[in-house]
């Protein structure tokens, strides 16, 4: 369930309400009269099925209440409440496979706002992938990829594709490039350092390495991995699956492919660098083809379950039942 606070003018008050009282899958509906100060009107509060909360935020944002009032949304993590379970079994679909467009915008633009913590990051990450293509070390690969931020571009520039929201797109790539570009920088002066101080070598850069040695040489294994990671990492981020986000962070070499370009690059290694640059670009591609199918496919997936619950519920209407197959008084109480 998701609960909702809106702040309404009090000439559009009786609207709102209508709106939230004719949803199916809401409950719990409180109006405080003149509550709010900033901006001044109602407060309204209402419980929503996360399987009706996106069309429903979309009919708020008609009414303009974004603009002349307030709209928040937050997730509740339990509610005891046969109403509550009663507007989840009518609100079409499965919570766990809704969409919630706004939100997945709202999240995809801070995640792929370029900013100092997101290039500390990224920059960290590139510089402990160095040392584990050094080392040959899957350990230390892995680590760097736990700790690579990039998918949350690579997220938006999915969503920003299937939402049509052109500076989404473009605040996700620059971030990606920028991103990845300084990392790269930094990771080639790092690797400078460390070959000064007798930590790195030309040698260990050479061996077979083979632990490793699949960062530079990409293949069609590499684009089927960013495709299935690419699916998973959509996935949780739209059922807010933290955990297997993780998981997805930690399956695709990104960060470990741009760590080897850069240290490939200060040592004169421009086989290597190129074939870990193709290996990031084939990468990054096959998750963002990925992402966005997926979001197509959601998107339509949800459409199609809105349209049979529609035509489910009329018919219902029609003889007389409710759309589960229940008569009127068959509900619970």
């Amino acid at each position: 369930m998701l609960h909702l606070r809106l702040i309404v003018p009090t000439e559009s008050t009786d609207e709102v309400v209508r709106l939230l009282e004719d949803t199916v899958g809401t409950a719990h509906l409180v109006v405080l009269t003149g509550a709010a100060r900033d901006p001044h009107g109602d407060v309204v509060l209402c419980d929503v099925a996360r399987e009706a909360g996106d069309r429903l935020l979309a009919e708020l944002r008609a009414l303009g209440l974004d603009r002349a009032g307030s709209i928040a949304v937050e997730n509740i993590d339990l509610s005891l409440s046969r109403r509550a379970d009663r507007a989840e079994d009518d609100a079409p679909g499965e919570g766990a496979d809704a969409v919630l467009w706004e939100s997945l915008t709202d999240a995809t633009h801070e995640e792929s706002t370029l900013s100092v913590t997101y290039l500390a990051f990224l920059t960290l990450a590139t510089m402990i992938a160095a040392c584990g293509v050094v080392l040959d070390n899957a350990i230390l690969i892995v680590g760097a990829m736990a700790v690579g931020p990039e998918f949350g571009p690579v997220a938006g520039i999915c969503t920003a594709l299937v939402q049509r929201a052109p500076r989404l797109a473009w605040r996700s790539l620059v971030a990606l490039v920028v991103g990845f570009a300084v990392a790269m920088a930094v990771t080639v002066g790092f690797a400078f350092f460390m070959d000064a101080v007798g930590l790195f070598g030309a040698e260990a850069l050479k061996a077979t390495r083979p632990n490793t040695n699949f960062i530079y040489r990409p293949d069609w294994f590499s684009f089927v991995v960013a495709v299935l990671a690419g699916i998973a990492g959509v996935l949780s981020l739209t059922s807010s699956k933290s955990g297997a986000l993780v998981g997805v962070a930690i399956s695709v070499t990104t960060v470990p492919a741009a760590a080897n370009a850069a240290v490939a690059l200060s040592y004169g290694q421009f086989g290597q660098a190129r074939g870990s640059s193709e290996q990031l670009l084939l990468n990054l591609v096959g998750i963002v083809l990925a992402g966005v199918a997926t979001l197509l496919a959601q998107k339509a997936l949800w459409a199609g379950q809105r349209r049979r619950r529609g035509a489910t519920a009329t018919a219902g209407v029609t003889d007389g039942t409710s759309g589960d197959g229940r008569g009127p008084g068959d509900g619970r109480p």
